[in-house]
């Protein structure tokens, strides 16, 4: 009988799946039988009973939350009641993924982490932890190869024990000594563990970690500045999407093995096929009249921000009914023009009305292989295209590589093998991972593949779900009943190499495009604006304080100030239907780029102030008569939401550790956000006279409380 072990997942998106279903597969090639579950298939695993090692995939979603498949496994692991040698027995390694443009980075995994610690459980092989946002085989790839030998020697270690143990009490516990020695010399461990706040989990594996071994190993072909004998610089051919330079062009290629497919498929002509779009969503799902459209920003501002409202009247939509920082979902289809041109590359254009059928190969030997569940039966290959399948997310190395075997150009094959190659990673995330490349714009890089049905079977395979998009709710159903309104900016991606064109982001480009006639001509008001389908995401956290005698803090530059403006239209109606009541301090801190053109409910915020609603507003403007952008700001011209936090440290420290407040913040995770809080722990050490660790703890207890809560986004 083969070793056995069991490898558990949490994902929200596949990703964390995917990398699971990969483990599973590559342990028959070392001899090993691994049993595969999610974390919600409780019938199928049991952690109490489990003597096996365990190896943990999980990701975080939201704002450090686990993924919706992993969250009941996590709220029973942290239950108080649970001795702490529950997990005495139990041996495990695991691998988190998150993404450092947010600030809980791979919360989740290390809440588990620290869970099964606090339980007795002990770690066979280092803690992985992939950052997204640099690029998650810079962790996952080196984490993989070491796990087997770990496992390994877990393994043989466990049989040799339990030989030495048959004739001892079976309860008694695995000794340290059948722990393996963990082999650390995989990736260089930094002495500083940036990714974990708690300095007991040191055998953790971090991005910054990472080092190549030899210049050789992950090689560029990105343009270099060479000198010539004159010393006058010259730059060399450039490479590009479809072209390498030397090194890499010369180099030997680690090229991955081809994973075997797993999924057939068949276009049949049919008479009708289902297109409900409510059937892509497990949730209520429900489509609603917009009934009202207009555009915030104003003249030549660099954005185009859009207030759209909806019509969501408690008799039609029941399952509607709202609260201010709560989030709702939107189903955007995928742009018409790009299924058309998908559909053009693949050669399937005149069967894009064809009802597809996909099933499992009956030979296939993939561990917990199943048709994809977001793919539904009795639809067309329009529909899958439209409303099913990612068709812009960026194209897996996975792809690439089952592509090599369909190109019939040399070159075109080998810049292929580089961009999936261990070699070739560094140009990988240059040109396809950073510039969100997609599929359909790489089989236009590549055009000389055939067995287009092939090709097709492998994206169903690859291609992840299209996931909604989430919108925070900017109004209050007391200042507005039956209605909801929401507030985006169209996102812009500019053009690049292997993208002619620059494209406006899927969802907010809908939306424009279909609220436009009525931004055009807003004097037609019977022109009818359209509907769309959403669903609510409740929010248990991000919410005003329960008790309004609490003070809170807003920070929201541009349209993170939306969910702002529902938790002031709320205090608003709530101050008039109890006068007497005692209502703690509110703080706003705005900003924008020019006070003229994208200061955003300017009129609305300033009529807060005028009634007492809103204490304290506290506005910045980026771009405004600076005449150096290079200039720092001076104190009486803060350039960004951080400056003006500044200049009330000693305020809003005091209503934080002080007076029990609150603290929301909105919008941007990758430079507002982290701003704001380096901001925070500087003005905690300047007022309480602490180090930076004592005041990254102060911080931290705040999360911990839920007194600090985000709502950002990458």
């Amino acid at each position: 009988m083969r070793p056995r072990f069991v490898v558990l997942y949490g994902s929200q998106k596949g990703q964390a799946q995917s990398i699971a279903e990969g483990i599973a597969e590559e342990a028959e090639e070392h001899g090993l039988v691994a049993d595969l579950c999610c974390l919600n298939q409780n019938d199928k695993y049991n952690l109490e009973k489990e003597r096996a090692p365990v190896v943990f995939v999980v990701s975080t979603t939201g704002d450090g939350e686990p993924p919706d498949n992993a969250l009941q496994f996590v709220k029973r692991i942290k239950k108080r009641t649970l001795s702490p040698d529950h997990y005495k027995h139990l041996l495990y390694a695991l691998l988190a993924l998150g993404d450092t443009n947010y600030a809980n980075f791979c919360n989740c995994g290390k809440t588990i982490e620290r869970r099964l610690r606090e339980l007795g459980a002990k770690q066979f092989y280092p803690t992985g932890y992939a950052d997204d946002g640099v690029g998650l085989e810079l962790v996952i790839d080196p984490w993989l190869k070491g796990l087997w030998n770990s496992i390994k020697d877990t393994l043989s270690k466990m049989a040799s024990d339990r030989t030495v143990q048959l004739k001892e009490d079976s309860a008694k516990e695995i000794p340290e000594s059948s722990l393996p020695d963990v082999q650390l010399n995989l990736l260089s461990i930094a002495d500083k563990q940036i990714c974990e706040p708690d300095s007991k989990y040191s055998s953790s594996l971090a991005i910054s970690d990472v080092r190549p071994a030899s210049a050789s190993t992950v090689s560029s072909s990105a343009p270099k500045t060479q000198a010539c004998s004159e010393g006058v610089p010259q730059v060399s051919l450039a490479a590009s999407l479809t072209s390498s330079l030397p090194p890499l062009s010369e180099s030997s290629l680690n090229v991955p093995a081809l994973p075997p497919p797993y999924l057939d498929v068949a276009l049949q002509e049919a008479d009708a096929v289902e297109q409900a779009v409510e059937r892509l969503s497990k949730e209520t799902c429900n489509e609603v009249p917009i009934s009202k459209a207009v555009q915030l920003s104003k003249g030549d501002s660099v954005k185009t921000a859009l207030l759209l409202e909806l019509d969501i009247s408690v008799s039609a939509f029941p399952s509607m009914t709202y609260h201010p920082g709560d989030s709702f979902d939107v189903f955007c289809p995928n742009v018409a023009e790009e299924v058309d041109h998908l559909l053009h590359r693949l050669g399937l254009q005149d069967q894009k009305n064809h009802r597809v059928q996909i099933s499992l190969k009956h030979n296939t030997k993939k561990r917990g292989a199943q048709v994809p569940p977001h793919i539904p039966e009795n639809v067309s290959l329009l529909f899958l295209l439209t409303w099913c399948l990612e068709i812009r997310s960026v194209p897996k190395k996975a792809f690439l590589r089952a592509l090599v075997e369909h190109t019939s150009d040399s070159a075109q094959k080998r810049r292929l093998q580089e961009l999936c190659s261990k070699q070739g990673a560094a140009d990988y995330n240059l040109y396809v991972r950073d510039p969100s490349l997609s599929v359909s714009e790489l089989l236009t890089a590549f055009p000389s593949y055939n067995k287009m049905i092939d090709i097709f079977a492998c994206l169903s395979e690859l291609l992840p779900k299209l996931q909604p998009r989430p919108y925070s709710a900017a109004s209050s159903h007391l200042r507005h009943p039956e209605k909801l309104r929401f507030v985006f900016n169209v996102v812009e991606f500019p053009a690049c190499s292997g993208r002619p064109t620059g494209r406006r982001g899927l969802c907010t480009g809908w939306l424009f495009d279909l609220v436009n006639p009525g931004l055009v001509f807003p004097e037609k008001a019977e022109l009818a604006l359209p509907k769309i389908h959403v669903s609510l995401r409740p929010s248990y956290s991000f919410r005003p304080p329960s008790d309004p005698s609490l003070p809170f803090i807003m920070i929201g530059p541009g349209t993170g100030v939306a969910p702002f403006i529902g938790f002031l239209q709320q205090r608003e109606e709530e101050k008039k239907e109890n006068p007497e009541a005692k209502f703690g301090e509110t703080w706003l801190f705005f900003g924008c780029r020019y006070r003229n053109k994208d200061y955003l409910f300017r009129e609305e915020l300033e009529n807060f102030v005028s009634s007492g609603t809103l204490n304290h507003l506290k506005v910045c403007f980026s771009r405004e008569d600076r005449k150096n952008e290079e200039e720092p700001p001076s104190a009486a011209q803060p350039r960004y939401v951080q400056h003006n936090l500044l200049l009330c440290c000693r305020q809003v420290t005091d209503i934080l550790l002080r007076q029990d407040g609150y603290i929301y913040v909105c919008g941007d995770a990758k430079n507002m956000a982290k701003d704001v809080n380096e901001t925070l722990v500087e003005m905690i050490k300047t007022e309480l006279q602490v180090d930076q660790l004592e005041a990254m703890k102060m911080l931290a207890g705040l999360r911990e409380q839920k007194r600090y809560l985000q709502d950002i986004w990458a």
